[in-house]
């Protein structure tokens, strides 16, 4: 997508993936080399915070970072996972769709903890269902929402909105397993997975059987992208130019 996007525009960038082994290495090299930007992605977006100049006042609201803008050796974070997680779910919820919604989300780590900030911000009624209860009782009363074991996935049924943020599901991390029972779904749900590989994960089957409306992690991850692209470089992301290719990315043939 970004690749996409400095080519549309002839911007002289590149984005490339680094395997990090060392986080404090990483933004040093990032100072020395004059990187101009990372993507931070599991299991550092909250590690990271403590190492960096500072920090977006949405990022700190937050309390997880997924991008790092470098000017001139000055590290800021800043998250932009709740306005893709936000937009995605408008897509299909419509705008205003969320307020009001009763929106159960299942995980309380960095990714989890945006989108409980953005779901909370357009007025939602946020249930955190987390296999740590600590963790989820810890968010729940940063956001304004409650806190549940996984138990309360067994009764998604009585919610309007299913989000899973958490990588099951995610077919290079573990067993490939649905965040929430088949049997717990139900017509005129809106269900989102974060998982993006694959595209279609066992929790969207599932909820295209129910005849749920199935939104996949590809429109969290398209959306969160073009925010970052905008920290970037001062311009305005080509949503057209970075949707065609992620289609092309991640879709089936």
């Amino acid at each position: 997508m970004h690749e996409a996007c400095y080519a549309s525009l002839g911007l002289a960038f590149t984005y490339v993936p680094f395997k990090v082994r060392s986080l404090e290495g990483a933004l040093a090299g990032m100072r020395g080399l004059g990187i101009r930007g990372f993507g931070v992605s599991h299991p550092f977006k909250q590690k990271v915070m403590e190492l960096l100049d500072a920090l977006d006042p949405v990022a700190q609201r937050i309390g997880a970072v997924n991008t790092i803008v470098n000017d001139d050796g000055h590290l800021v974070g800043h998250n932009t996972d709740w306005v893709g997680a936000v937009r995605a779910l408008e897509e299909v919820c419509g705008a205003g769709g969320l307020a009001g919604a009763r929106v159960l989300l299942v995980g309380a780590g960095g990714a989890g903890r945006a989108i409980a900030f953005g779901l909370r911000e357009r007025g939602a009624q946020v249930t955190i269902a987390n296999r740590d209860e600590g963790k989820a009782k810890t968010l729940a009363a940063e956001t304004g929402a409650r806190a549940r074991t996984l138990e309360e996935t067994a009764r998604a049924r009585d919610y309007d909105v299913i989000v899973n943020a958490t990588t099951l599901g995610q077919a290079d991390v573990g067993p490939t397993e649905s965040a929430i029972p088949e049997t717990a779904l139900r017509e005129g749900q809106v269900v989102m997975d974060i998982v993006y590989k694959p595209v279609h994960t066992p929790l969207l089957a599932y909820a295209e059987r129910a005849g749920a409306t199935a939104a996949h992690g590809g429109r969290m991850l398209l959306h969160q992208a073009a925010a970052q692209f905008e920290l970037y470089t001062g311009r305005v992301a080509p949503l057209d130019v970075m949707d065609a290719a992620l289609r092309k990315a991640i879709l089936p043939s």
